[in-house]
């Protein structure tokens, strides 16, 4: 038996309804199942579905606000006014900032932007750099993806003389800004699609001042929503799907640039090219220092220019892998100093508050807790960081139950950003504890894995495969399928990589095989046994080796209801296999005292005899051969186990000692009858020397000979007992016993693996 690691939540799709839709769409039965797992079940739904086009984009003018903030800043540029782009330091906030640099540039503003430094000014609008704004002859403000909870800063601004247009997509608190205009999503009614991201509101913008929809800026967007994480639904689904199109057929310097130090090929950009290869170099840049270089990269003038500022980001995504590393490994020994709480938060000085969020992600990944990670600044007496969450547990509304704690936070339900007085901490910590204690319960603490299609093998095609990845893209509101295959057997297994920590499996199911690869999950090969019968989840994929496509899993988890047997036959050097044996959780199992002597020494724990065995443990190891099947029905009895190791020692063999021919009886007993008597201790060696036997064979003979009377023993001897009645061997018990063995030692010792599973089975 193979125990999942996560909980799943399975998704049943009638076989029937999936062939009908396939039929329907012309498509394979693999994307109709999918398509069926979205909820787009009938023919119209999915057609409506597919033909994802330029329609799918709003009018920019059903914000309320958007066509006064047009005018005020055609106004601002009409009077050449100094217009100032405020934006955040993450993908999201450095896409917007391009987008609205681009777009107001081309119109002739006199416009320039600043990103706060998210060390020296911290997360959202700044007094400091809107004062300095002020001073440097700035009007309007523009701010995109800076957050929507800074009242006393742009209530500030405005004192200062300056319009405001906040356009942002964050949750909103009770008290908005006094912005004079406010684009959001989630505030209005009228506007059909709340879940925009910070550079696809900044892109509404940017649609109205042109007053037509931007295409040569829909790559900035797709950037900006993937690297987000929103739903890719609606209008972001077009936006990135538009975006990744353009990104692969239209790239700029910049891209290309940025796809070379990434190691990506243009051709092959998608949007998990984005999630963890251009999002983590653009965010890198942000989170060690100013994000500034992050939109100089963008709107690079010339191939070098492009160049130098992607080996700039290349460099800061290095440095940047390296402190969380360190981070998490400290975090890890914290959180692991005592007993893990319902909401993990970690404090330490010279975290660097810039990776903290990858750093909460990490825990929550490793905990499944909702975690807040935070750097401590002992001089300016604040603990800055991030903090992530996991279902059921809404982070921004839970920690904006500690306003009077936490005067500087924003976010989402999954994530936030927070700055609170050191003197708060404690009190912090013990509130959102209490709070985590009262809502969550064990159930949210186990990994959860939804499997959104059940498919067979046969249904696994490489061009079924690409046609499910044309749905895409997948994301956030649209994940990525996991796909299920039940009751694959296991063909071949085996651990790859240079630490052989990961799994390549090889499986069947009515003629048809699946390569089945699992990154980190080479601790899986040892509790495979061939012919197990395994459920696997996963996500499936083209290798491509050669010009030769092969489809494949990747693995997410694997699960087996079956048990397995071990077959560890002929391996006498037991550390050559112990390492499959689960720790803690077997019997090691001898029926002789010899193997004890044997075998104890190289075994952590006590063997037991057969006449002391109880069952504690799920798995058993017979070590030796048991005398008859009597003794091995009893240990299979004694438990339902999931695994068992058939070692089968023994130091001789019935099988190849065999049983003595009627002939070699017929000779003997003609012997015994020429003599008078026999000494066969003294004389039983030479005889067998003569005749080419064993010793062991004219022993058994003269046994079986005195178990059916045909000969007694008179002072050592063997004599002939001529009134005996006439019997056939088969009635000695040595014989039937040899007899026995020997057909026992052909199953166990000797049968294929496949016909001592099924001996087992038939056991079981």
């Amino acid at each position: 038996m193979i125990q999942s690691k996560k909980k799943w939540t399975m998704h049943t799709i009638p076989q029937e309804q999936a062939e009908q839709l396939a039929a329907d769409l012309q498509v394979d039965i693999l994307v109709a199942k999918l398509l069926i797992s979205r909820g787009l079940d009938t023919a119209e739904s999915a057609n409506e579905f597919l033909k994802l086009d330029e329609s799918a984009v709003h009018d920019p003018f059903l914000f309320s606000d958007m066509k006064g903030a047009v005018e005020r800043i055609q106004s601002a540029i009409a009077q050449n006014e100094k217009i100032l782009v405020y934006g955040d330091y993450d993908a999201d906030g450095i896409t917007s900032v391009t987008v609205l640099m681009e777009t107001l540039t081309s119109l002739g503003a006199n416009v320039s932007f600043k990103i706060p430094n998210r060390f020296t000014d911290g997360y959202g609008p700044s007094e400091r750099l809107f004062r300095l704004a002020h001073e440097e002859g700035v009007t309007l403000l523009i701010t995109v993806d800076n957050g929507i909870s800074g009242v006393e800063q742009i209530k500030v601004a405005k004192e200062l003389g300056m319009d405001v247009i906040l356009t942002d997509h964050h949750e909103a608190g009770e008290t908005l800004p006094p912005a004079d205009f406010l684009i959001h999503p989630h505030l209005e009614e009228a506007y059909p699609f709340s879940d925009l991201a910070g550079v696809g509101v900044a892109f509404k913008l940017a649609q109205a001042l042109l007053e037509r929809i931007p295409e040569e800026l829909m790559y900035l967007v797709a950037i900006g929503t993937i690297a987000d994480i929103v739903p890719l639904r609606g209008e972001n689904r077009y936006f990135v799907k538009r975006g990744l199109e353009l990104l692969r057929k239209q790239p700029t310097e910049a891209i290309r640039a940025l796809a070379s130090v990434s190691g990506v090929e243009i051709a092959e950009i998608n949007e998990e090219t984005i999630g963890f290869a251009f999002g983590p170099r653009i965010n890198a840049v942000g989170r060690l220092g100013d994000a500034d270089p992050g939109v100089h990269f963008f709107r690079s003038a010339s191939k070098e220019e492009a160049s130098l500022y992607a080996k700039f980001l290349q460099d800061k995504n290095k440095e940047r892998q390296a402190i969380v590393k360190a981070h998490t490994d400290e975090a890890i020994a914290q959180v692991e100093a005592g007993p893990i709480p319902s909401v993990i938060i970690v404090a330490q000085e010279e975290w660097n508050p810039g990776i903290l969020g990858i750093v909460a992600s990490r825990l929550v990944e490793k905990y499944t807790r909702p975690t807040i990670v935070l750097g401590v600044d002992l001089e300016k007496g604040i603990a800055k960081g991030s903090a992530r969450s996991i279902e059921g547990f809404h982070l921004y509304q839970e920690i904006a139950k500690n306003r009077d704690l936490v005067p500087h936070f924003g976010g989402h339900p999954m994530a936030a950003g927070m700055t609170l007085p050191l003197d708060n901490l404690d009190e912090f910590i013990e509130r959102m504890q209490a709070q985590g204690d009262a809502s969550l319960t064990q159930e949210h603490f186990t990994p959860q894995l939804t499997i959104d299609v059940p498919i067979s093998l046969s249904e696994v095609t490489v061009e079924a495969i690409e046609n499910a990845a044309k749905l895409g893209p997948f994301g956030m509101g649209f994940t990525k399928p996991v796909y299920v295959v039940t009751g694959a057997e296991v063909k071949s297994f085996r651990k790859i990589g240079a630490a052989s920590n990961h799994a390549k499996l090889e499986v069947q199911q009515d003629g048809h095989v699946l390569d089945i690869i699992g990154f980190h999950q080479g601790n899986l090969v040892d509790q495979l046994a061939p012919m197990t019968a395994l459920t696997l989840a996963g996500d499936l994929q083209i290798n491509e080796w050669n010009g030769r496509k092969k489809a494949q899993m990747m693995l997410e988890d694997a699960a087996s209801g079956d048990w397995q047997l071990f077959d560890v036959r002929g391996i006498r050097q037991l550390y050559r296999w112990l390492n499959q044996v689960p720790d803690g959780d077997a019997h090691f199992v001898a029926f002789h005292d010899q193997t004890i002597e044997t075998y104890q020494d190289q075994l952590p724990v006590a063997i037991t005899k057969l006449e002391d065995f109880e069952a504690q443990h799920s798995s058993v190891v017979l070590l030796d051969m048991p005398d008859n099947e009597g003794q091995l029905d009893e240990v299979m009895k004694k438990s339902q186990w999931s695994r068992v190791f058939a070692h089968f020692f023994t130091p001789s063999q019935a099988f190849f000692d065999g049983l003595p021919s009627r002939d070699q009886f017929k000779w003997y007993y003609g012997f015994l009858m020429s003599k008078e008597k026999f000494a066969l201790k003294e004389q039983g060696a030479q005889l067998a020397r003569h005749k080419g036997w064993s010793e062991q064979t004219i022993n058994f003979m003269s046994k079986v000979f005195f178990e059916l009377d045909f000969v007694k023993i008179d002072n050592g001897h063997l004599v002939v007992n001529k009134e005996s009645p006439r019997r056939d061997l088969s009635e000695a018990p040595s014989y039937q016993q040899q007899q026995q063995r020997i057909e026992l030692e052909q199953v166990l010792l000797y049968a294929p693996y496949r016909e001592l599973k099924q001996w087992f089975d038939a056991k079981r």
